[in-house]
């Protein structure tokens, strides 16, 4: 197999992702860099440096603009928005749909040729988001857990809101410990259960999404948010998996024992968060419903995208 050939495999490969037990079994990410303000790494914060390239229908890449718009860094860095249909080639910056941007760096067509530009020797999964240096042409980081990290903590100079801290020092170790349970059992858990290939791989999967649904609304029906009464990096990191769960993964990743709304604290809480200044206008709920509709024919082979359910976000939580 050539080399470009690989780089085509590269894009849209959940299922090489799947084991011999037919469980699906996410790659690590390969960038792993960090944006330093202390000045000890190769990359400082700088106004206008650095560039993120997203999806609005990826869980993983929401998670940065909400840090983005949270911090007040719109005018410190930009980002592009890939087509929400994932072709085998990988993600296109296809300008002519609505809500994708084209590549504003570069005026390149294809993701991966961002990845191969800053690293001609990648063979890896060509995944978003992606935070890159402008200035060095380099690819810093692709793995979400890290660049909200960066963008809670490192841009403090630029923030337009800098009294902002989603991961605050005295909540840490909590923080960990639901990132360490919600992680790979609801976060990652709704793919574990859709991109099984197996009976026994998907209802592993699926059962223990809901028991982990179950124990957030526990700890809901006792606090406003997952840490108390401050909104966390926890939260957030929970939350766009909750928008996209009764759209998106409880029919077309069969993760239908119940769904958000029938959980009062849980839709309580995802209408509150959504309802925050900012927030809804990181969403498009049409770039979330065809991502994942179209793209995964192996799941929907016709690529015929449901036009419900009618879910008001809206509607008053009545959290407070």
């Amino acid at each position: 197999m050539s080399a470009e050939d690989k780089s085509v495999r590269g894009g849209n490969t959940w299922e090489r992702e799947v084991d011999d037990d037919g469980e699906f079994v996410r790659r690590p990410t390969t960038f792993r860099s960090w944006i330093r303000a202390d000045g000890s790494g190769e990359f400082q914060p700088e106004r206008g440096r650095y560039h993120l390239y997203v999806s609005y229908a990826c869980p993983w890449a929401h998670r940065t603009l909400i840090f983005r718009k949270l911090k007040g860094l719109e005018d410190a860095i930009s980002f592009d928005v890939v087509d929400a249909f994932l072709p085998a080639v990988g993600w296109t910056f296809e300008q002519t749909v609505p809500g994708a941007t084209g590549d504003s760096v570069h005026g390149y067509h294809l993701l991966r040729e961002v990845y191969k530009g800053a690293s001609p020797d990648f063979d890896g999964t060509i995944t978003v988001p992606v935070l890159y240096d402008k200035k060095q042409k380099a690819i810093v980081n692709n793995e979400s857990a890290d660049i909200i990290r960066m963008l809670n903590s490192e841009f403090q100079e630029m923030a337009g809101h800098p009294e902002v801290d989603l991961y605050p020092e005295p909540l840490r170790d909590r923080i960990d410990e639901l990132n360490d349970w919600i992680y790979p059992n609801i976060n990652n858990g709704v793919y574990r259960s859709g991109f099984a290939r197996k009976q026994a791989a998907y209802s592993k999967a699926v059962n223990g999404l809901f028991a982990a649904l179950d124990r957030v609304e526990l700890i809901l029906g006792e606090s406003r948010y997952l840490c108390g009464d401050r909104l966390t990096e926890a939260d957030i990191r929970l939350f766009t998996t909750l928008i996209r769960f009764d759209a998106v993964y409880v029919t077309h990743f069969k993760c239908n024992i119940r769904r958000i709304i029938d959980y009062p604290n849980l839709w309580a809480y995802t209408r509150e968060i959504y309802q925050m200044p900012g927030i809804a206008e990181t969403i498009n709920m049409e770039h979330i419903k065809r991502h994942y509709f179209e793209s995964h024919r192996s799941i929907n082979p016709l690529g015929i995208v449901p036009l419900g359910p009618d879910l008001d976000f809206d509607a008053p939580h009545g959290r407070g």
